[in-house]
């Protein structure tokens, strides 16, 4: 079963940090990631930047509009996620425990299962 870990920002909360703990995080990171791929439960990771980067797009009368920035006004945006293939839901929220941000106050982990991939549904 694939799972989406999502990890939620708020930029506030990792200004607050400091140095020391900023690091910690990266380091917490490395190592949930080495620990992924010996495991065999490794699919995939991304980061992304800032929603202030990013573009949205609507269509209104048959023409994109293009907007910068974030869609919606918001303390939090998606940072980033692990795509991990494991037996169970149970064993997907286990692995978000061990995410760094997840002990940190003011972020967010959520999991869920992947309904489909590549246009298939899964049984």
């Amino acid at each position: 079963m694939q799972f989406l870990i999502s990890m939620h920002i708020n930029p506030a909360v990792l200004d607050a940090l400091t140095d020391e703990e900023k690091r910690a995080i990266g380091e917490g990171h490395g190592r949930f990631m080495a620990d992924l791929k010996e495991s065999g439960e490794f699919v995939l990771t991304q980061a992304l930047v800032d929603p202030s980067q990013a573009a949205v797009v609507s269509v209104r009368g048959g023409q994109p509009v293009v907007t910068d920035g974030p869609f919606l006004e918001a303390k939090e945006f998606l940072g980033g996620f692990y795509l991990v293939d494991v037996e169970n839901r149970e064993r997907a929220v286990e692995l978000a425990a061990r995410i760094p941000d997840a002990a940190i106050e003011g972020l967010g982990v959520e999991v869920r299962q992947v309904m489909f991939s590549d246009g298939q549904l899964e049984a």
